[in-house]
């Protein structure tokens, strides 16, 4: 029998505001999905090409190099220092390892997931699949003593808000769910992209921190998981290149499973993920060319009446009308960007927390964020004088 516990998917829904923005006379500006548009890296296309001589089954537990790869990438780019005993396991993009993590702990009938109010879907959604409740909250004090809460999902930098959860908030979750037996994992997917003078390592500031940082886990990994992925920072989505990380017992676990399953990572993107965490420059382009859409965009929605919220990292610019009679309907901000040509995501797809909100990707090229910019300029709010 079909399984029949989820929602619709959500993105169904933009379809007609889609064909309204193909409309404009100098076609879309597709701002709505953050899909990279950039090339892949050249060093990574060839780390591709001279693995591509795979003729044998990849290992579930990943290459010596992904795990050296990954290690090196936490302690040097993400400032945990040395992380002894880490647990790593390459998996097909992030995504299905948000979707499956709760089955493959045997969550079910009775357990709770947390995740965070205005959150990616996928959170809700494995939760679902693996038949246990998803309970949205961002503060521990709101679940009160529910014994039943079996898996945490942070998300930091957030999708689709871009806020960053700080070092005493993770090591406060932490310590909450431990004290309840629950597993803590954190999706940092976003943390090269930090924006804000406080989270832009290249302005002063501080890193994005991770949930196995030791300020958080007190040096202890037991119950810990970071998920990572190089779709956004390497521009490999097509690649379906990620990893988790953490807890060794529990990572262990996750291969075991897997095994049976036959969810294994290409050997050749196994060599391109390692490749890509061991190498920062090109990162460090495309963030350049990132903050440089951004300061386009951000000014553009601020002079068409909008105004942005958090958004101090990741991929995105959380907008909602600066003046309103009366609550924010991001479907009339959706509708009415989509007349300009633009189409943006609505964040009631993240949750009811988000319905006043729309989501603004930065994954356009250049020459579409310019034409975004100038229709936004023009559709500005006339003052008399």
């Amino acid at each position: 029998m079909p399984f029949t516990g989820l929602p619709d998917f959500p993105w169904d829904a933009l379809a007609p505001y889609g064909e309204r923005a193909r409309a404009h006379p100098d076609g879309i500006v597709d701002l709505s999905v953050g899909t990279p548009v950039d090339s892949t890296p050249p060093l990574l296309q060839e780390a591709l090409a001279a693995a591509a001589d795979a003729p044998g089954y990849p290992t579930v537990a990943g290459t010596a190099e992904v795990h050296r790869a990954v290690a090196a990438w936490f302690e040097r780019v993400r400032g945990t220092g040395p992380l002894p005993g880490l647990g790593v396991m390459p998996v097909v993009g992030s995504k299905e390892l948000v979707a499956w993590l709760p089955s493959l702990l045997g969550l079910g009938a009775g357990d709770v997931v947390v995740h965070p109010e205005t959150a990616y879907p996928t959170y809700d959604v494995g939760a679902r699949i693996a038949g246990a409740r998803p309970v949205p909250s961002d503060s521990t004090t709101s679940l009160g003593p529910d014994g039943a809460v079996r898996l945490v999902w942070l998300n930091s930098p957030a999708n689709p808000t871009g806020k960053v959860l700080p070092v005493e908030h993770l090591a406060k979750v932490v310590a909450w769910a431990r004290a309840r037996g629950a597993v803590v994992a954190s999706d940092e997917c976003y943390c090269d992209l930090g924006w804000t003078e406080r989270w832009d390592p290249a302005a002063g500031g501080e890193r994005v921190p991770s949930v196995l940082d030791p300020r958080v886990t007190g040096g202890d990994l037991t119950g810990v998981l970071a998920v990572c992925s190089a779709s956004k920072r390497s521009n490999l989505a097509g690649y379906r290149a990620g990893f988790v990380a953490g807890d060794p017992v529990l990572v262990q676990h996750l291969v075991g499973l897997r095994k049976h399953l036959g969810m294994i990572v290409p050997a050749p993107v196994q060599a391109v993920l390692a490749a890509s965490l061991g190498e920062d420059s090109h990162v460090a382009e495309q963030k350049a060319r990132y903050a440089a859409r951004r300061a386009v965009l951000l000014p553009a929605l601020e002079a068409a009446g909008l105004r942005v919220d958090h958004s101090e990292a990741g991929l995105y610019l959380w907008a909602t009308p600066a003046s309103s009679d009366g609550p924010a309907d991001c479907w009339s901000t959706v509708g009415r960007l989509a007349y300009l040509g633009v189409l943006v995501a609505p964040g009631s797809f993240y949750g009811a927390s988000g319905a006043g909100h729309v989501r603004v990707a930065l994954t356009a090229t250049d020459e579409r964020v310019q034409a975004a910019a100038r229709r936004l300029h023009d559709a500005a709010p006339r003052t008399s004088g």
